[in-house]
């Protein structure tokens, strides 16, 4: 009984989630071996599969005589700047139309949807304008106030629908012992929106990081 158990457990569950690991590693793994692998031995024989033939030339060419560490550190400048610049916009603005119901608030929510359903490049050139407008084309902020205005959208989404999930009588609960709107924010809702903040500010991390068509295309001089 025990045996057709183990070999069934293998063919189902073991073996397709082993395939799964190696295809979603495997390309990494090559990744790692290239860069290990000198230059002059990758045109000869390939691609090393044993530390003898491995080097650090290829790491110490990059880091050592090119440009590589400013571009990532002026990279990093701008994936951070979108993602504070981001989560304060996009956080506060979910608790208001989590919250609050004033006038106008299902058309805005529905132009923060109607955003998202426009590729980026569609608004390389209103963001163009607007930068030489401000007279800070070429700069971190351009880049960040660009990349933001892509990321805001969707961020405002996910943390209204979060919000809309914790239950009105913590807030009720808050300011019956006196606290304002913004303490019930800051001491209620921010530490339970913690995860979904992560989340968020991680996808807009990786997106404005790996951003190429504004940062290239339009907002460079």
């Amino acid at each position: 009984m025990s045996r057709p158990g183990l070999l069934n457990r293998l063919l189902t569950i073991h073996l397709p989630a082993l395939v799964i690991v190696l295809l979603a590693v495997g390309p990494f793994a090559w990744l790692a071996l290239t860069a290990l692998t000198p230059s002059a031995a990758i045109t000869a024989t390939g691609v090393s599969l044993t530390p003898a033939g491995w080097s650090l030339a290829n790491f110490d060419r990059l880091l050592l005589h090119t440009s590589f560490v400013g571009n990532m550190g002026n990279s990093l400048i701008v994936a951070v700047g979108t993602v504070i610049l981001g989560l304060l916009v996009s956080v506060t603005a979910a608790y208001a139309f989590s919250r609050f119901r004033f006038r106008g608030r299902r058309v805005l929510m529905l132009q923060f949807l109607l955003v998202n359903m426009f590729p980026v490049v569609l608004l390389i050139l209103p963001l163009f304008i607007m930068m030489r407008w401000l007279g800070i084309l070429d700069t971190h902020l351009a880049l960040i106030l660009a990349n933001a205005t892509v990321a805001i959208p969707f961020a405002v989404w996910m943390l209204t629908s979060y919000i809309n999930a914790i239950p009105r009588s913590l807030d009720e609960a808050a300011m019956i012992d006196g606290a304002t709107h913004a303490q019930t924010f800051w001491t209620i809702i921010m530490p339970l929106v913690r995860p979904v903040l992560a989340v968020v500010g991680l996808l807009s991390f990786i997106s404005s990081l790996g951003d190429f068509v504004i940062a290239k295309v339009v907002l460079q001089d």
